[in-house]
């Protein structure tokens, strides 16, 4: 896997392997003991443990056989000490920890700490006889799915209605993917140490790790600068060359584009109206509807600022495709014969183009490709269909989905859900253009993941928004690339600010636009 060292982010994520690197050069480089650094994961957890359950009397936790065990074993040493009790659950023999691990055991021992391996005792009403349960069973280098009698405990542990504190990942969660390894521990609270594990931030792992603490342990800032992560990827912290640029005293709308958006079959105009309206809310100069003819009042009374052209009209729609400058192609469009012509018009034009919805299907289903840059925004089941996997292939490891994704795309995509994921076929260069090499002769480039998101997202029209507002970063100047980026973060910051009015519940795709408002303006005022 690639990642770009021009990302927008500071915020890194590293895979297990790289984790493990960060270790060895701040122990062997920066002079830090092992022991050190896990003394310091066992308080970084403990303090969170409680800060969070400040009530909390007695603590259950579980224990493997690596390092991940020596955090628990600090942590049930520290509880001793500010005199909680403390129920420790050692899987296998303490006696086969080596290492740091057998150091925090034998701490912990000091501290009257008693290992048990037996199952731990239940209340009548379900619960744990415990305050707490930390996970401490399985750490990032884990491989494979859970084997016994790991996936059995962790079933115990998910069957109980006690919460739980994960030490540095919960167990059976794939650190590099956020995919889950036939069962995985539902946390409360993670505490993650030194290296921020991608597996937290997409896919299953995001609902495994409940909220989310780190702790970098005093590890020096240029141990991080020493490997090259994953982006996280975060709207207020953008900057060139995915910040949309500034705007001169002299600008006028041609210069800020011309989006055609192309959809809008027979009882689905409502679409491609979101994926406009959000275009000329971040930005673009002009958006022209290729539609419907019937659609056209509809549109003319809720946003008169869009022009529509009939799609059915031959001499309408080309005028329209000529005048764009990029396009959309997909929201509400069908997959009937109307919308497939209108699609293979579309990526004959040679213009960038933001691909959706029903076009991805149709993209997929007729196998089609185009002729100029592309950025394709799918969600799982349509990232399955395009790469002609099933969906659960592509949620267990959504950063080689999305790479895939940029490779069939020939350009950019843009893996929606929880933690999207951004890739890219084309190299992106400092300047933010992308290189003149052969793009189909590339290596797809990881970008980011997306920091930004809810659970209220899952809703009908979010994904019109977003195609709308990529377009709308792309008719302003921005690379493929970089609109992708920015548009992704913007759209997904922009619902988390809705979601704090209405709730995650209720949120509704239109309820973006003020929030893109809001959040373009935040960004001006920033930069003043």
């Amino acid at each position: 896997m690639r990642a770009n060292c021009r990302s927008a982010a500071l915020i890194q994520l590293y895979t297990a392997a790289q984790c493990r690197e960060l270790d060895r050069l701040a122990i062997e480089d920066y002079g830090m003991p092992g022991f050190t650094l896990m003394m310091r994961a066992g308080q970084a957890a403990f303090r969170q443990l409680i800060q969070r359950w400040p009530e909390a009397l007695r603590l259950a936790v579980f224990c493997g056989k690596g390092n991940n065990a020596g955090d628990g074993y600090i942590v049930a040493g520290l509880a001793r000490e500010t005199g909680m009790t403390v129920e420790l659950v050692q899987l296998g023999d303490p006696a086969d920890l080596r290492g740091d691990a057998a150091r925090a055991r034998d701490w912990a021992l000091e501290r009257d700490v008693v290992i048990g391996q037996g199952p731990l005792q239940h209340r009548a009403d379900g619960r744990v006889a415990a305050d707490v349960i930390v996970d401490a069973l399985l750490g990032t280098g884990l491989t494979g799915s859970v084997r016994e009698p790991y996936a059995a405990t962790i079933g115990a542990i998910n069957a109980t209605s006690t919460p739980v504190l994960a030490l540095d990942i919960p167990s059976g969660v794939d650190a590099d993917t956020g995919g889950v390894l036939g069962t995985a521990v539902m946390a409360e609270l993670t505490v993650t140490f030194i290296g921020r594990k991608i597996g937290l931030y997409t896919g299953a792992g995001l609902d495994c790790r409940g909220e989310r603490a780190y702790a970098d342990l005093g590890v020096p800032s240029a141990v991080f600068r020493r490997l090259d992560g994953c982006r996280l990827l975060s709207f207020p912290g953008l900057v060139a060359p995915y910040r949309l640029p500034e705007r001169n005293a002299n600008v006028y709308k041609q210069v800020l584009g011309h989006i055609a958006v192309v959809g809008g079959d027979v009882n689905m105009g409502g679409a491609p109206i979101m994926a406009a309206e959000a275009a000329l809310r971040v930005g673009a100069g002009m958006v022209t509807m290729i539609t419907r003819g019937a659609h056209r009042p509809g549109v003319l009374a809720r946003r008169p600022e869009i022009m529509v052209a009939d799609a059915d009209d031959a001499e309408q729609r080309q005028a329209a495709f000529q005048r764009a400058s990029c396009l959309v192609v997909g929201p509400g469009l069908g997959t009937a014969s109307w919308g497939e012509k209108l699609l293979r018009e579309a990526l004959a034009q040679g213009k960038p183009a933001v691909l959706d919805a029903d076009g991805l299907n149709l993209f997929a289903i007729r196998n089609l490709n185009a002729t100029g840059p592309l950025i394709v925004t799918p969600h799982t089941g349509e990232a399955a269909r395009l790469l002609a996997l099933d969906s659960d292939r592509v949620q267990t490891d959504r950063l080689a989905a999305a790479l895939q994704l940029a490779t069939r795309a020939g350009g950019v995509a843009v893996l929606k859900g929880a933690g999207s994921i951004i890739a890219t076929q084309a190299q992106v260069q400092a300047g933010g253009n992308q290189s003149s090499t052969d793009v189909s002769a590339a290596s797809p480039v990881l970008l980011g993941i997306c920091g930004h998101g809810n659970p209220g997202m899952a809703s009908a029209g979010m994904g019109d928004v977003l195609s709308g507002v990529i377009a709308g970063c792309l008719a302003q100047g921005l690379e493929p690339a970089a609109a992708a980026v920015m548009g992704t973060c913007l759209h997904s910051y922009a619902a988390d600010l809705a979601a704090a009015e209405t709730g995650q519940r209720s949120l509704l795709a239109t309820d973006l636009l003020p929030q893109l408002i809001a959040a373009l303006r935040e960004q001006e005022l920033a930069a003043k």
